[in-house]
């Protein structure tokens, strides 16, 4: 719980005082799931789903109670987070609000993602179906995706793009240094159009 905190006060610059934390949506849900997991791995029924819809109801964050949550993971702001059964979260992850981890059918068995170490997940962003997220990857707000992303890689768009980060890290919270294939490729036809028109004179 200290982790948990703790982490809030890390990567939210908003976060003023305990009491302020304390009353984080994203906070308490993660708390409850916990409970809601521990019931749900000892095979007791209806409790653990029934703790997992109120607690959507209260925080506006769906959690269910099958998925496996890591060590201080942080749900910033929250509303509309949905997390499917057989999710897989690693530690230290951040999501902020509106993502999905969802399934793509009625398979059974592994249908929802596995999120890596140290991963950022931006506003909005839907990813679905059994894949891997790799380790410190950055999902850009909006991006749709349903392919595997490798380490320490960025994805944006949707459908989504998987793009190298040029020679440095990503902080969690930089969303507007996220880079824009569709605006650079535009930017690579408006230059060879340039050159043309160039030759042509």
């Amino acid at each position: 719980m200290y982790e948990d905190i703790k982490v809030i006060f890390d990567r939210d610059p908003a976060a003023a005082n305990i009491f302020e934390v304390l009353i984080y949506q994203g906070l308490w849900a993660v708390w409850i799931h916990r409970f809601a997991h521990l019931l749900y791995k000892l095979h007791i029924p209806f409790i653990p789903r029934l703790i997992s819809q109120i607690m959507r109801i209260l925080t506006l964050i769906e959690i269910h109670p099958g998925a496996q949550v890591g060590r201080r993971f942080f749900i910033d702001h929250g509303n509309g987070t949905v997390i499917g059964a057989t999710t897989v979260i690693g530690h230290d992850v951040t999501i902020y609000q509106g993502v999905t981890l969802g399934g793509t059918g009625k398979e059974r068995g592994k249908r929802h993602p596995t999120i890596g170490n140290n991963v950022v997940i931006g506003a909005g962003a839907i990813v679905l179906g059994n894949i891997t997220i790799g380790d410190n990857a950055r999902i850009g707000a909006g991006a749709v995706v349903t392919k595997d992303v490798p380490p320490d890689t960025t994805v944006v768009g949707n459908p989504s793009w998987i793009l190298k980060q040029e020679g440095r890290r990503l902080d969690p919270l930089e969303h507007g240094a996220l880079p824009d294939p569709i605006h650079r490729a535009i930017d690579d036809l408006n230059n060879r159009i340039k050159a043309l028109e160039e030759k042509v004179k």
